[in-house]
């Protein structure tokens, strides 16, 4: 098992743009539904509760488009950094690389990006050719932000083009943040990300997940940074937190949980399942290991567990991931908005943190 002695993390927030903000799951309030003014409001509060970063999701059918809220909210913000969700396949990637650029100059170097290995909406496309799109893409993508020359034939991206005029703030391709559970997702990431990105798991299978990971990139003549992306519920006690975890899914049936999760453009995916299987194996009251709760993924897609208890065991659980060798957090909570700000008083001054910094 891989440990680390801990030091400085990054701490992130969600910006609900894929209309994934509730009280309680499954009860749709339209004043926390995806909007200029309700996610602006999110990442704003980030800011002020000293986040390093947050993440802007990206999804067609579900709220507003993410890389021009982001250019919104570059004039809106001064501080904390945009990790931006692109989704392959939905833009000429050339066109994303100067839209990426010209985001990342409006920011002042302050953008980072996350790529999304997905069906795009009505298509249908098998997991080895869906990764071989996303290679391309992140290839590309990555040689047209660094400033050089792209010229290459693929299967999904054919192009020979100079780089945009307009570059980064650094003249270099901003971090990409990239998860996948399957093998051909750890294989993309080993290859192409900066910072591999995962979904709650107990600690010992986040361990030998990033041993795993650390040994495909190694044979790439790489190494990774690694993220860690779940819910919290944090409140002075951890009664009090429980009951507020219990809350978010007391008014929802099997039923509208399983289409909540359908609705979702990866739900089939190696992923989606792994986060199904820690739910069935958790215990009565949905916790499968000390202070993380499975509950909040019987209503939604993808990321299906969250950190629950007061601020210090909160903190000591983000310790316990820093030890295997997480360095970059993303966090969310219900409703966001709120939870942002109990996080930002209770939690944050209790861990050092600052922006993650990936290195070519």
């Amino acid at each position: 098992m891989t440990s680390r002695s801990t030091g400085p993390c990054e701490i992130s927030w969600f910006a609900a743009l894929c209309d994934d903000d509730y009280e309680q799951l499954g009860v749709v309030d339209p004043t926390l539904q995806s909007s200029w003014e309700h996610c602006r409001q999110i990442v704003q509060q980030a800011e002020n509760s000293g986040f390093d970063n947050i993440l802007l999701p990206s999804g067609y059918a579900l709220g507003i488009d993410t890389v021009a809220f982001a250019g919104g909210m570059a004039a809106c913000t001064s501080r904390i950094r945009l990790l931006v969700a692109i989704r392959c396949g939905e833009t000429w990637t050339p066109q994303s690389a100067r839209q990426m650029a010209t985001l990342d100059h409006m920011l002042g170097g302050r953008l980072t990006i996350n790529i999304i290995s997905s069906e795009m909406p009505g298509e249908t496309l098998d997991g080895p050719s869906r990764y071989r799109r996303t290679t391309e893409v992140m290839e590309v993508l990555r040689h047209l932000l660094d400033g050089r020359r792209v010229d290459i034939t693929g299967d999904f991206v054919s192009v020979s083009v100079e780089p945009p005029r307009i570059t980064t703030a650094t003249r270099r391709c901003p971090p990409l943040y990239f998860g996948g559970l399957s093998e051909e997702a750890r294989e993309v990431a080993a290859r192409h990300a900066d910072v591999y990105l995962m979904w709650p798991d107990t600690l010992d299978n986040v361990a030998t997940l990033i041993d795993d990971m650390k040994d495909r990139a190694s044979q790439y003549g790489r190494s990774l940074r690694f993220g860690y992306r779940a819910h919290v519920v944090v409140r002075e006690t951890e009664a009090e937190a429980r009951h507020a975890a219990q809350h978010i899914v007391a008014a929802l049936d099997d039923a509208e949980g399983v289409a909540i999760r359908a609705r979702s453009l990866d739900s089939q995916s190696t992923g989606v399942r792994r986060q199904a299987e820690l739910r069935e194996s958790a215990a009565d009251d949905g916790f499968v290991e000390d202070n993380l709760w499975t509950g909040i993924g019987r209503g939604r897609s993808g990321c299906g567990a969250a950190i629950v208890g007061d601020p210090r065991q909160v903190a000591a659980k983000i310790a316990s991931y820093q030890e295997l060798g997480i360095e970059a957090f993303i966090f969310s909570g219900y409703p966001h908005l709120d939870e942002c700000k109990r996080f930002g008083t209770m939690v944050l001054p209790l861990i050092d943190h600052g922006p993650l910094e990936v290195v070519a």
